[in-house]
């Protein structure tokens, strides 16, 4: 039991994933059979699409874009500020333990080993965050990319007309359309997060302040 309550949310949100991963699996082999139809083409099994371009292109664009808010969040809210934000540090505010110099931690023996280690991998440990959200996010961007293409060069080949690179398709309208549709999504649900913060609440939750705090109080 103590184990379930610690780890509560990641498992949640893992059951979570994985039933929307599940729940778009289905759906999209159901729409994907109905076009086969449409073409006279033998509809995919669901193995098949499961390992199709159409869907993993859908999926790791999604992915891609997820990568790309949590990335961007956690490296700006790092330098920017926004008064009032339970999702911002304080700008006029010194010595904020987010900001504390692991170096001075260097001999506690209860600090992380990078901390503990110093040099280039106490530096690098310092932004390991960002540095792992900003990879995931470029590997999914280029899987995206990769499936895509493959996707459209399926789709042109069914109507006779030519394919194009990966390269090729790196700068195509379709590919940049297939980004920015759910870019603007992610920068749009995290600027709502950032400003209702400021004068919205909700008792418990880390991502709120408290009920009673001033609107101004940030964090």
């Amino acid at each position: 039991m103590t184990f379930l309550r610690n780890n509560s949310l990641s498992l949640v949100l893992s059951a979570l994933t994985l039933f929307a991963i599940i729940g778009m699996l289905f759906s999209g082999w159901h729409v994907g059979q109905d076009q086969a139809l449409q073409h006279g083409d033998a509809p995919p099994q669901l193995w098949n699409y499961a390992l199709s371009a159409d869907f993993l292109s859908a999926l790791f664009e999604n992915w891609e874009s997820e990568f790309l808010q949590m990335s961007m969040y956690v490296c700006l809210t790092a330098f920017l500020f926004q008064k009032g934000s339970s999702e911002s540090k304080d700008p006029g505010s010194l010595g904020d333990p987010v900001d504390e110099d692991p170096a001075g931690r260097e001999n506690d023996p209860a600090a992380p080993w990078p901390v503990r280690h110093g040099g280039l991998v106490r530096s690098l440990y310092s932004y390991s965050l960002g540095i792992a959200l900003g990879l995931l996010f470029v590997l999914s961007f280029v899987l995206h990319l990769c499936n895509s293409a493959t996707a459209a060069n399926e789709d042109a080949l069914r109507h006779g007309q030519p394919v194009v690179t990966v390269m090729g398709h790196l700068i195509s309208a379709q590919f940049w359309f297939e980004s920015f549709q759910n870019w603007q999504s992610e920068f749009l649900s995290t600027l709502v997060l950032v400003v209702l913060s400021i004068f919205l609440r909700f008792r418990g939750s880390p991502e709120s302040k408290p009920v009673a705090a001033r609107h101004g109080e940030t964090g």
